[in-house]
């Protein structure tokens, strides 16, 4: 059975940081893309930050290149999402989501979804 569980989600003051987790289950991480997605009250969901499967090819959201940097563990079946300097404007729920092969980091190309951590960014 396949699951995606999101944790590190959280309430922080504009310019500091969070890291989420992503614990993938039921299938085997090295031969999928797993992405970050976000989607803010009234907004359309979007493609955060990509990871490839086996050459690890990592996309980014124009507006997070340089804040946020996405990795994976293969042994531990995680992908986390470091994000620095967060501002305002990143408050979302945040979803991870696997496909085999997309194209990119667009959230139609994804089958498989968590259930998503929400992100507020506040002073």
């Amino acid at each position: 059975q396949w699951q995606l569980v999101e944790s590190g989600g959280g309430l922080v003051q504009p310019g500091g940081s969070l890291r989420l987790s992503c614990k993938v289950s039921g299938f085997q991480l090295f031969y999928y893309w797993i992405g970050w997605f976000r989607q803010a009250p009234g907004k359309e969901r979007e493609g955060v930050s990509c990871i490839g499967s086996a050459e690890g090819r990592k996309d980014y959201l124009d507006s997070v290149k340089g804040r946020f940097t996405i990795s994976k563990d293969v042994a531990k079946n995680t992908v986390d999402l470091q994000m620095n300097s967060l501002r305002p404007e990143d408050t979302a729920v945040y979803y991870c989501a696997a496909a085999y092969n997309p194209f990119g980091c667009m959230p139609a190309d994804y089958n498989y979804w968590g259930q998503g951590t929400q992100v507020t960014v506040s002073s």
